[in-house]
């Protein structure tokens, strides 16, 4: 029984990526037609409704901005509002699978800032399989023998922004309400960008374009819900990897769609990219498990049990 629950955990996560990737592909398509902040409003208003419907039980809407925290959580939202706006920008601006390697550093800088905010320590064999993704990312994007662009850097301010959200809602987790830290940062979001799109210009979208906000919608929403289906029933460590599928996803929208079609140095930093992250869940997952197994034999804790950490939007 545990093992058909893990199996569709990992189903349902790969499923929630494809989705993810898919809006990403309908977010690049549109964004020759409409503004970043359009289809931000756009996607963002929709997919509030599956996580206003998912919301933690005993949790009053209410009270999504009453914090706990009233010096970090603006921090934390605003560092959400600025990762969901900058990669927004880069998929419409650089190629899916350009975007998406430089947007999977995240680790890489939670990583360094946990060990500078955090005093975390961190083994070699991390820090190789942190320097095998930058060695992915230079192949893949090759800075010096090939022209960057503005997607390029906002691709790598949506993986600082993010990385800095999520380092310091470890400082806030315990305290703060799950509402707060899932609902508030897309509300933020979708202020924003309706803020923007009143100031710089609304644009009227063609039916067809309407029909795809539409999708875009409800692709985010449908992905947010399948993921906290996910890792209700399973261990984050066993969904983590599936994370990396998106890399396909993004070559296979590319190439169809885009004319995207990467070289062979570009495929070889991909590769190496999705290499070391699976390489790195697996190191995490499996120190992890050991000590959750020896804390086990001491009679400290439970059986491991799964981590609902759902992605933001």
């Amino acid at each position: 029984m545990q093992a058909k629950l893990v199996q569709s955990g990992v189903l349902l996560a790969i499923a929630s990526f494809a989705a993810y990737s898919w809006a990403d592909a309908i977010i690049k398509g549109l964004g020759h037609g409409l503004s970043v902040y359009e289809m931000g409003v756009a996607y963002t208003a929709i997919a509030l409704i599956p996580m206003l419907l998912t919301k933690p039980a005993g949790e009053r809407v209410r009270d999504t901005f009453r914090f706990r925290h009233p010096l970090l959580m603006p921090a934390i939202l605003v560092l959400r509002t600025t990762s969901s706006v900058s990669v927004t920008y880069a998929f419409t601006a650089i190629p899916l699978a350009e975007a998406y390697c430089i947007i999977f550093l995240i680790p890489v800088f939670i990583t360094g800032l946990s060990v500078l905010l955090l005093k975390e320590e961190v083994r070699v064999e991390r820090w190789l399989l942190i320097a095998l993704s930058f060695a992915g990312v230079l192949l893949v994007v090759r800075p010096g023998f090939r022209a960057l662009e503005f997607g390029h850097l906002a691709a790598l301010v949506c993986a600082c922004a993010d990385a800095g959200a999520t380092t310091l809602t470890r400082f806030v987790a315990r305290e703060e309400r799950r509402i707060t830290l899932i609902i508030a940062p897309t509300i933020c979001t979708f202020t924003f960008n309706l803020i923007m799109m009143l100031v710089t210009g609304f644009i009227m979208p063609t039916p067809w374009q309407l029909g795809m906000l539409l999708v875009l919608g409800l692709l985010c929403g449908v992905a947010y819900t399948l993921y906290v289906t996910a890792v209700a029933t399973t261990q984050a460590s066993r969904i983590a990897p599936m994370l990396y599928s998106q890399i396909a996803w993004a070559l296979i929208l590319g190439a169809t769609f885009f004319h995207e079609i990467p070289d062979g140095l570009a495929i070889a930093g991909l590769v190496v990219i999705v290499a070391a992250g699976v390489g790195s869940v697996f190191v995490d997952g499996a120190r992890g498990r050991f000590h959750a197994y020896a804390a086990r034999r001491r009679g400290a804790v439970p059986e491991e049990g799964p981590v609902a950490r759902p992605p933001e939007v």
